[in-house]
């Protein structure tokens, strides 16, 4: 049989018999705090756990595998839109749960007894009630995969516990810690890989442990490990950039010290730093997600080192102080980069803008200098003009008078008493006044019209 997911996520408005209609999205976020509930484990138990990266996996894939499961033939794509689900075969119970990057396995049952494979370097999944092979062919990549064994036992005496621990571990450095304010349980690791590619932890409680603490106890440490990888998953993409980005950044400061001293030509400078941003931007658009994923991943990690509230045991490391001095550096290269790749965007900006503000200088002054010529030009034809217009009223008035000449010598012939080179001589006077004052006509004209 299997359990279906928590409350319906159907977004079809609700209607209350003394509510307003719900909004489309109230019941489905309503019940996310229930989405993915902690197992009820009951002790002693082994939990065997892989997470994988689900990228080209869809969840026909992921169903399919799930119905291989003895009588879970009957499984649909609906029973896994909510990201979680969880299987009861029998005396073990297995868990499936879909993240955004990878998708988690959990099987919980009773630990064997006596305990098949109890030596350290012992795989523990051979003793597991799934089919055989079932776990190697889950769809996609391993990111993690976990052997927790949980014992009831008295964990007030530190040296028994740790010999107990380890037996189960291995005398590799141990890291171990009591879990909660008041050390209800004792917890111990090595984050070592064994040679079938499990990590192991060990979790020793008092036979009074509830199943919800034990399931809540599972939740945090196997969560604990999927995202301590999730987040280093930024360190190698942040190595991979580091030489690009020192070549970068010499070429930015290489092209502000040709811009300072204008050695090159700007159109040369600007071609250069175009190349820069492009080549700054695609990075950018490329690792942006990965590196902000880095972030939430480690902050998920700090929030469940925290949710532990680890009590130190004298002698050894705790988990939370293994974390932090493994993980905090690879996170601080992490952020650095990040930090780096903005930083050189923003000053490639401001070296663009620099330059391109010293272009429109140059271009403002060059217009300036055109617009001077073009006025200067301008002012030689205005008085070439007036030339023109003093020659053009010489030579109008010149025909005028010939013409007056020509009829004055008419009306002589004609046997007026007339003198025509006098009549002649006399009218050039009103001549040329009356050609000027019919050429300042024209020009009121016109500048009237503008």
């Amino acid at each position: 049989m299997y359990a279906p997911n928590t409350p319906s996520t159907s977004t079809a408005p609700t209607v209350w018999a003394q509510l307003p209609p719900d909004a489309s999205w109230r019941t489905s976020l309503h019940n996310e705090v229930h989405a993915r509930p902690p197992a009820r484990i009951r002790l002693p138990a082994l939990v065997v756990y892989v997470a994988v990266l689900n990228e080209g996996v869809d969840r026909a894939t992921e169903l399919e595998h799930l119905q291989r499961l003895p009588h879970q033939q009957h499984l649909t794509l609906a029973d896994l839109s909510g990201n979680f689900l969880r299987l009861r075969c029998g005396d073990h119970t297995i868990k499936w749960e879909r993240h955004s990057e990878f998708t988690r396995y959990s099987v919980v049952q009773p630990l064997p007894t006596p305990p098949e494979g109890g030596g350290a370097e012992q795989s523990l999944s051979c003793a597991l009630h799934t089919p055989a092979d079932w776990l190697k062919h889950i769809p996609g990549q391993t990111i993690a995969a976990i052997e927790l064994v949980m014992l009831t036992g008295d964990h007030t005496d530190t040296a028994f516990t740790l010999a107990q621990a380890r037996a189960w571990l291995g005398d590799h450095m141990l890291l171990a810690s009591r879990l909660g304010n008041n050390g209800h349980s004792w917890a111990a690791t090595d984050f070592r890989l064994r040679p079938s590619g499990f990590e192991r932890i060990l979790v020793i409680a008092p036979a009074e442990t509830t199943e919800t603490r034990a399931g809540r106890v599972s939740q945090r440490l196997l969560e604990l490990e999927t995202y301590r990888i999730m987040a280093l998953r930024g360190l190698p993409v942040a190595k991979t950039l580091a030489p690009m980005l020192a070549e970068t950044e010499q070429a930015l400061a290489d092209i502000t010290a040709r811009i300072e001293h204008g050695t090159d030509s700007d159109p040369a400078l600007l071609h250069q730093l175009a190349t820069l941003a492009a080549r700054v931007e695609q990075a950018t658009a490329s690792h942006a997600y990965r590196f902000s994923a880095t972030e939430a991943y480690h902050n998920i990690v700090l929030q469940r080192i925290s949710e532990l509230r680890e009590q130190p045991i004298v002698g050894i490391q705790t988990m939370g102080e293994f974390m932090n001095r493994r993980l905090s550096p690879a996170m601080a290269t992490v952020g650095a980069t990040a930090s780096r790749l903005a930083s050189l965007s923003e000053r490639i900006t401001r070296a663009t803008a620099l330059l391109r503000t010293r272009v429109d200088i140059a271009t403002e002054t060059q217009n300036q200098q055109l617009l001077e010529k073009l006025t200067r030009g301008q002012e030689l034809q205005l008085r070439l003009q007036s030339t023109v217009e003093g020659l053009s009223i010489a030579a109008i008035s010149y025909y005028v008078v010939s013409l007056l000449l020509y009829v004055g010598k008419a009306a002589k012939a004609a046997g007026m008493p007339l003198n025509p080179e006098m009549a002649a001589g006399a009218a050039i006077p009103l001549v040329l006044w009356g050609v000027w004052r019919t050429t300042r006509r024209i020009h009121e004209k016109l500048h009237a019209a503008h």
